[in-house]
């Protein structure tokens, strides 16, 4: 797949970068997708849900009434569950969401992420930005040359930086990430890829190696 390298002002630069057949050609599996956006959600979430059971909330234990004779059904104490204030029945507890995927199942899913942005024709590359100081309005800028506007983009870049990462977290709806940090939900969950000139090389570095 053979995509434009454009300049900080939105034009050609004249140079192409051939993105690798073998990843961003591949057919998606959905299924794998799927199961790595549930591990991704399922990882977000605190698990620390907690209700309390017959034997922990607050109350006598003292039997209201003898169990026969009286016309009436059959209790126990103010902590019966029946009883306002008393405890749950099978509630929720805390626990993990956490679900095990293997590496080659994962990446498959990340392909698959990527092929998608391909056929939609969502992947910018931008040639290589230097930041010498945290500046977001520059940054934002640079994404209304590439006719970005408010759409969802996800930034990738090589490494990390922390005058990139400063001039990028207060953009709305720009979501950066470094290359090998990226994940299937953040590559879905944006409208755009944008990936800078050497973060897109590092596709064709690794299929070579």
């Amino acid at each position: 797949m053979q995509v434009d390298i454009l300049n900080t002002q939105g034009g050609k630069t004249g140079r192409t970068i051939e993105l690798p057949e073998e990843i961003f050609g591949i057919e998606p599996n959905d299924h794998v997708i799927y199961l790595a956006v549930k591990q991704y959600q399922g990882a977000q979430r605190q698990g620390t849900h907690k209700v309390k059971t017959r034997m922990e909330v607050k109350g006598s234990s003292k039997k209201l009434h003898k169990q026969k004779g009286t016309g009436g059904a059959r209790k126990g104490n103010l902590r019966n569950p029946l009883y306002k204030g008393g405890g749950t029945i099978f509630g929720p507890k805390p626990h993990k969401y956490d679900i095990k995927l293997n590496r080659k199942v994962k990446d498959l899913a990340k392909m698959s992420a990527l092929a998608y942005k391909a056929k939609e024709n969502a992947i910018v590359v931008l040639e290589d930005v230097v930041m010498d100081a945290p500046k977001t309005k520059t940054f934002a800028g640079i994404l209304k040359s590439l006719n970005i506007g408010k759409k969802k983009a996800l930034f990738v870049i090589p490494e990390y930086d922390d005058n990139m990462y400063l001039s990028l977290r207060n953009v709305e709806g720009v979501n950066g990430s470094v290359l090998s940090d990226m994940n299937t939900y953040d590559i879905l969950d944006a409208n755009v890829l944008v990936m800078t000139e050497k973060a897109a090389r590092l596709f064709t570095e690794t299929e070579e190696a």
